[in-house]
């Protein structure tokens, strides 16, 4: 089975179950994720994100745009 294929299958449960592993390091019993794991469950969510989701769902999505200096502040460059 093709990989976009195996995220196209995922319910939302799985879903968030990978999510919230992410977020809290470890697997609903406890076990710590490894790196290589994180790595795994985070491309698997952001397919999962790009194929299912609306963008504004999306991990790290924010409304609005940054704001822009106005007149009465100063912009300082560091180099």
């Amino acid at each position: 089975m093709e990989y976009n294929q195996l995220i196209a299958q995922l319910t939302p449960e799985v879903y968030l179950r990978l999510k919230t592993a992410i977020e809290i390091g470890k697997w609903p019993d406890g076990r710590i994720l490894s790196d290589e794991q994180k790595a795994s469950c985070m491309e698997a969510v952001l397919r999962y994100q790009a194929l299912k989701l609306d963008p504004t769902q999306h991990s790290g999505y924010m409304t609005g745009r940054c704001k822009s200096a106005s007149s009465d502040e100063q912009v300082i460059k560091i180099h």
